[in-house]
């Protein structure tokens, strides 16, 4: 999926929202999307989704099945949870006896099943976004847009979503996220991207701490493959790795036999 100098403004007279935003989102990556309160993060989720249209500028390449969770659900809707999501499934092409199953599974896996009755004007802004979220993963989507969607869920229903998200993207789906948690899905983004004066802009990754080790090994010994090795003045080796890892690598050269002498160890700034 690509955006070309897509553009957004509402209003011929007002400033726009987006300008000029050019990004390739491939199959199977999971994009973050950061920036301040009213900056036009919304805007782009929704332009991605294909809610929105781009007043300036294309989207190419986007999944005929695509799924999109807001913060806030429109929950005032005549129908039952179940219901609702049913005929959704039916919408999106599924057999009845398939969309029902698939229902039934969505609303148990975000501790929703107990509300399959209830009408969707009468559930808590918690249970309406788990409803929400099932009927984004309802029909397996190429492209999942989350805004803020793990907002009003629960702990383990944020696990859902967590692994949810985990498992469109093994599938070969794109998840774009927005979440104002920075430790949401840390570590796994593909890409990460700032939306600034209407403008979109790469994040670059934050560099992992690291450790240095200073080891000495018996006669002829070779360090342990993938840290990073460079000859110490002393005559020993410098193994720098990332400081999650570091543990381990003590481990493996204290236990080898015979044993490397660690004479030093130093986190780097």
């Amino acid at each position: 999926m690509r955006l070309t100098d897509v553009g957004r403004r509402y209003g011929r007279r007002r400033p726009w929202v987006l300008r000029g935003v050019t990004a390739e989102l491939p199959d199977g990556s999971l994009v973050r999307v950061e920036g301040g309160n009213g900056g036009g993060k919304s805007t782009l989720l929704r332009i991605l989704a294909g809610i929105d249209t781009p007043t300036e500028g294309r989207v190419t390449g986007r999944p005929h099945r695509t799924a999109y969770v807001p913060e806030r659900f429109p929950a005032a809707l005549p129908l039952t949870a179940g219901a609702y999501l049913t005929h959704l499934g039916r919408v999106q092409g599924l057999p009845r006896a398939e969309a029902a199953r698939r229902v039934a599974d969505g609303l148990e896996r975000f501790g929703a099943a107990a509300y399959a009755r209830t009408p969707m004007a009468e559930l808590s802004k918690g249970t309406s976004q788990k409803v929400a979220v099932a009927q984004a993963l309802l029909a397996e989507p190429g492209l999942l847009v989350l805004d803020e969607a793990w907002t009003g869920l629960d702990a383990p229903a944020r696990a859902e979503l967590d692994r949810a998200v985990t498992e469109r993207t093994a599938a070969g789906g794109t998840v774009v996220f927005v979440d104002h948690d920075p430790a949401r899905l840390a570590g796994l983004p593909d890409a990460h991207y700032r939306v600034r004066g209407a403008a979109l802009e790469p994040v670059a990754p934050a560099r992992a701490p690291c450790v240095r080790i200073h080891a000495a090994g018996p006669p002829g010994a070779e360090p342990p493959p993938g840290p990073a090795a460079a000859p110490a003045p002393d005559g020993g080796v410098l193994l720098t790795v990332d400081a999650d890892r570091s543990d381990a690598l003590l481990r493996e050269l204290l236990t080898a036999h015979p044993p490397w002498h660690i004479r030093a160890v130093e986190e780097l700034p």
